[in-house]
């Protein structure tokens, strides 16, 4: 189900890919008859592509976008290998909570890379997708962008930590509102919540997210590295515990019945009927 052995991707699989030039390392999520929808795959990848970058010295900054109209839409339901199976509830749980930390561990790969990384967004940036642009150090956004955590009315938890980023750049009680109602905000409010350093029109992104690579790739490469690590030192102090109970939670409720409630509601356009267990 979840391939944790190969260090292969094969031709035509290709979730993400990665081009380097001029000292930045360019990670392009490429599924856009997909919306870049995210999969166990995807993540195999990104860590894997992550791993590749880390030792470069080639490469000075990373800047993380998206073929198509959307940025990531969030989980792709359709994708092989969906769901983790275990011959017990308690089996399964076990499995979804390690799978959960795998994810973590996949996603650290990319957040804890020495060269910054900079996420460029437009269109949908939902679910998985907006925690995978919370994990950039910086987030240059189109003016057509929008960004949710829709999980609560899925009946699972936000996942890989979205929420907590936001708790961290906006405020616990913004993190709340948004993860416990799943409403989306435009560009213009990511900006103000300070989930978002730079709003431009849709036709100027790709040029304001390279000039700003650039820019960053032309200092000190020792220099920039020591000040991500330091400020990331102080923003993330008490993370790792906190995505423990996340990767808990995820699994708990990834094997409840709200869950199967929550997905069949929405493959029938019906309002859910969660029971809370």
């Amino acid at each position: 189900m979840i391939d944790t052995l190969s260090t292969e991707i094969a031709e035509g699989e290709e979730r993400i890919r990665l081009d380097i030039a001029d000292g930045c390392a360019v990670l392009t999520l490429c599924r856009p008859d997909r919306l870049n929808g995210w999969s166990w795959e995807s993540t195999r990848q990104l860590g894997l592509l992550a791993d590749r970058i880390r030792f470069d010295e080639a490469v000075r900054v990373v800047l993380l976008r998206a073929e198509g109209r959307a940025f990531c839409a969030g989980i792709d339901v359709t994708a092989p290998g969906g769901a983790i199976t275990g011959d017990t509830p308690a089996a399964r749980t076990r499995n979804y909570y390690e799978g959960i930390r795998w994810v973590h561990e996949r996603f650290t790969v990319l957040a804890r890379l020495p060269q910054p990384v900079i996420a460029a967004v437009q269109g949908y940036c939902l679910g998985f997708g907006f925690e995978l642009a919370l994990m950039a150090d910086i987030r240059i956004a189109a003016e057509d962008a929008v960004f949710a955590l829709p999980e609560a009315g899925l009946g699972v938890a936000v996942d890989a930590g979205g929420d907590l980023r936001i708790a961290r750049e906006a405020g616990a009680g913004w993190a709340k509102l948004l993860a416990l109602t799943g409403r989306r905000i435009d560009a213009g409010t990511a900006e103000r919540l300070n989930l978002v350093q730079l709003v431009v029109p849709r036709p100027e992104l790709d040029g304001a997210a390279e000039a700003l690579a650039a820019e960053i790739a032309g200092n000190a490469p020792l220099a920039v590295q020591g000040i991500k690590r330091a400020v990331d030192a102080y923003a993330d102090a008490a993370l790792p515990a906190a995505l423990d109970r996340v990767a808990m939670t995820a699994a708990l409720t990834l094997t409840s019945e709200d869950c199967r409630e929550g997905y069949t509601a929405k493959a029938a356009r019906r309002p859910p009927h969660f029971t809370g267990g």
